[in-house]
């Protein structure tokens, strides 16, 4: 069965927004799932660098540090104008989040949005998978 819909839980990090300044993500729970892909859009972008990164933790609100490259399958790069990258996390930590750095001063910024699907769940329905 070609199904996505049931096999993933979508988790927001960043909200849609005009980003001018560098900025941390909401955290995402990874327990319980096997597997995360994380999804960067970049929009509009009228000045400025954005780059996106993700950085992980064993707390949600304290003690991140960036993924290490032998902890993502593909790498982010800086955004380009109406462009989605990807990248999955298959490191051990419980907590991801995506984490915007933004250089030279932009006025106006870029509009900037990351999620994080979630699957493999262990338990579906209260039954073990």
């Amino acid at each position: 069965m070609k199904d996505l819909k049931n096999n993933i839980e979508p988790a927001l990090s960043l909200n849609p927004a005009a980003r001018t300044s560098s900025t941390n993500g909401a955290a995402v729970d990874l327990q319980g799932y096997e597997s995360a892909l994380v999804l960067v859009h970049c929009g509009a972008i009228t000045d400025g660098t954005h780059s996106p990164s993700v950085e992980h933790s064993d707390a949600s609100g304290s003690g991140y540090t960036a993924v290490a490259a032998a902890d993502l399958i593909g790498s982010l790069a800086a955004c380009t104008a109406n462009g989605i990258q990807s990248v999955s996390y298959i490191g051990s930590k419980r907590y991801i989040r995506v984490v915007l750095t933004v250089a030279g001063a932009p006025a106006t910024g870029a509009i900037v949005e990351a999620m994080v699907a979630r699957g493999n769940e262990r338990h579906k329905g209260g039954q073990a998978v």
